[in-house]
């Protein structure tokens, strides 16, 4: 018997309510596709408030791993609710707008020094990356990989080893940022987009557009649900 949506203890409700959704898709066997229980039915069959259903609902939508139909119920996105501490979550939306911000300001300049100082070689570097990138998202991934190596050939085009040591002393955290934005519903093939607009720009020689279209693309990178996510506070059910 699939007991994973009985009752809950208290404290920090909303994490337990993570925890026990991803031992009843488990447990169920359910896959990318396939519904969840609605918000009602979930919080009386934790006995917990639907406050508390909702904000799980809502940690698992900034993650990726669910999608919610307006009017039409809760979805998995993947096959699984491997769902990121909140700890953790919480203290990477707290670094995030700093690291986009630093991105923004390195990735622009060498956007544009690519323009002016790109080889044969590094054009094919790029042309390897995006092709990369949409073999991935044609096999349904986030194209995340294809993405790193992208950015790496643009900062290699640049021929700047100061700037490049820059990127490596925060390649963490852009790693972090890349994710983040590409998980987001229709992101990577959007991001693909925009990265053959860099491409295009830097391999015309036009420093002025390979910046605009780095800028333009580090600024979609910014826009990710993380950062419009309130933590919610402990609450006790009654």
């Amino acid at each position: 018997m699939n007991d994973a949506l009985r009752p809950m203890m208290k404290q920090r409700l909303y994490e337990q309510v993570l925890d026990r959704l991803r031992q009843y898709v488990v447990d169920g066997g359910l896959a990318a596709g396939d519904r969840l229980p609605p918000e009602r039915d979930l919080a009386q069959r934790l006995g917990v408030s639907r406050a508390s259903v909702k904000q799980a609902i809502v940690v698992l939508e900034v993650q990726g791993l669910v999608e919610a139909r307006h009017g039409g119920g809760t979805y998995l996105v993947r096959d699984s609710l491997d769902v990121e501490p909140v700890d953790r979550m919480v203290e990477r939306r707290r670094r995030l707008p700093d690291v986009l911000e630093a991105r923004e300001a390195l990735e622009t300049k060498l956007a544009e020094l690519a323009a002016e100082r790109r080889t044969e070689e590094d054009l094919d570097a790029m042309r390897a990356a995006l092709a990369h990138m949409a073999e991935e998202i044609e096999a349904g991934g986030h194209g995340i990989e294809g993405d790193r190596l992208f950015h790496s050939a643009v900062t290699a085009a640049a021929h700047s080893a100061l700037l490049a040591e820059f990127m490596r002393s925060i390649a963490e955290q852009i790693a972090e940022s890349r994710t983040e934005s590409l998980r987001q519903p229709g992101r990577p093939g959007r991001s693909w987009a925009q990265h053959q607009a860099i491409f295009d720009a830097v391999a015309e020689r036009n420093p002025r557009r390979a910046a605009t279209a780095m800028r333009t693309h580090v600024r979609t990178v910014a826009k990710v649900r993380l950062l419009d996510w309130e933590p919610a506070e402990a609450e006790e059910d009654g």
